[in-house]
């Protein structure tokens, strides 16, 4: 996919337009007035109303939400696979201690420098997502994340 820009740690969260800007603010909208109507009108139809809207925000996130947990599931075996690859000899047997948060935020580093950043990770001066993609140098593009 053609990006207007590299990739990078400072551009490389992906917003979906039509579900951050669109559905999700209408839908909050429509919880908020539904619980107003439901407070300043007790009625059985406005408690409703506001039930289904708070369950449609819910589904809404849900269905997020499992995107991504499927999608971290893939990048857990993508890295473990890769890993057993290009790490050396002393780390492929320490592959299992790594968390999926650090897998997932490994996959943005280049193969050259990997090694020493898992080595980082398991000698826990790395141990954050946020960190370890900080601390990446050669920045390798996702553009197929959800």
């Amino acid at each position: 996919m053609a990006q207007a820009q590299p990739q990078n740690y400072a551009n490389h969260v992906r917003m979906i337009p039509a579900f951050h800007f669109v559905a999700f603010p209408i839908l909050a909208t429509n919880l908020v007035w539904s619980v107003y109507r439901a407070v300043t009108g007790l009625s059985f139809e406005n408690v409703l109303g506001a039930f289904v809207a708070l369950t449609l925000v819910i589904v809404m996130l849900c269905a997020r939400l499992f995107a991504l947990w499927a999608q971290d599931r893939v990048i857990r075996l993508e890295m473990r696979l890769k890993l057993t690859e290009i790490l050396p000899d002393d780390l492929k047997f320490r592959i299992g201690e790594l968390s999926t948060s650090h897998l997932v935020a490994l996959r943005f580093a280049s193969d050259a420098e990997l090694p020493d950043l898992v080595r980082k990770v398991l000698g826990g001066s790395l141990t954050e997502g946020k960190a370890i993609k900080q601390a990446i140098t050669s920045w390798q593009a996702d553009y197929q994340r959800v």
